[in-house]
């Protein structure tokens, strides 16, 4: 049983570093309490549990404390993969909700699974999901002085192995700031969140690229047709420099192999394989 979260890129200059290290606590907090979970639960439910902690936390760019697009609004995206069933489900730009990763969960075993905009606000709803304000007054005085620029490439993410051998991948973001209204990342399509039997992929980065070269789909692809995890991986990213993709990603195989790797060094993550480690 193994597990590996993500909370996204920071910036690198000096005055962020306390930022920076609450993130790495705060990762290194979430990786234990998931891993406890993980033990008496199932793949898909602990990507759920984990992220739902990310997604409280005001620290990440993902539900509490997202990122306010130019309208002034927060809208939030989330999604979620069983890689046993291989059913993908998922939110886009959904408002006033506090966990879309859980309305993702919700909408798992519907035929219609992914929702955008009113249509997933309205499901929501219907099935108990209070309206939640997200917005902090941090996110509003970044919004008014226009500083998230420096912030702005931001998502959670977890992709979990339970004892059953089932793999399942969850990622969730509140955007980049100040995108046009209604933009759509990677984060609620198979490019950004991806698992089946073989492998399982979160992503974080800047959305355009991470769809441009279809990522998370494409290297749990190459995964399933023979290769490592790390090979996968980084055969994927040399060919997101053809156009200087900025992306990370965190990953786990059937096997058991944990990676990560991005385009940039200041991304925070952790797993739990035997004992918690947390990197930047």
């Amino acid at each position: 049983m193994k597990l590996i979260i993500h909370g996204g890129f920071f910036s690198e200059s000096a005055t962020n570093q306390e930022t920076k290290k609450a993130k790495q606590n705060a990762l290194s907090e979430v990786a234990q309490l998931a891993h406890d979970y993980l033990l008496n639960h199932s793949a898909v439910e602990t990507v759920v549990y984990a992220i739902s902690l990310l997604e409280d936390n005001e620290l990440f760019n993902a539900g509490l404390g997202s990122q306010i697009q130019s309208d002034g609004q927060v809208r939030l995206s989330a999604s979620l993969m069983d890689g046993r069933t291989q059913r993908f489900s998922g939110v886009i730009n959904i408002q006033e909700v506090k966990n879309p990763i859980q309305i993702a969960q919700e909408l798992l075993s519907y035929e219609d699974r992914v929702l955008s905009g009113a249509g997933a606000l309205a499901f929501a709803r219907q099935h108990g999901f209070e309206a939640f304000d997200p917005i902090t007054p941090q996110r509003r005085a970044e919004f008014e002085a226009k500083l998230n620029q420096q912030n702005r490439q931001g998502t959670v993410g977890c992709v979990a192995l339970d004892g059953e051998g089932n793999l399942a991948a969850g990622t969730s973001t509140g955007g980049k700031g100040f995108e046009i209204p209604c933009r759509v990342s990677d984060s609620a399509t198979v490019a950004g969140n991806f698992a089946n039997p073989f492998a399982g992929i979160s992503c974080t980065g800047v959305g355009e690229d991470i769809v441009n070269a279809a990522l998370a789909a494409k290297i749990v692809t190459r995964v399933t047709d023979g290769f490592t995890l790390k090979d996968a991986c980084d055969k994927s990213f040399l060919e997101m420099k053809a156009y200087d993709g900025f992306a990370g990603v965190i990953g786990i195989s059937k096997t058991g192999e944990i990676y990560h790797v991005d385009a940039h060094p200041y991304m925070v993550w952790a797993s739990y394989d035997e004992k918690i480690r947390v990197f930047d």
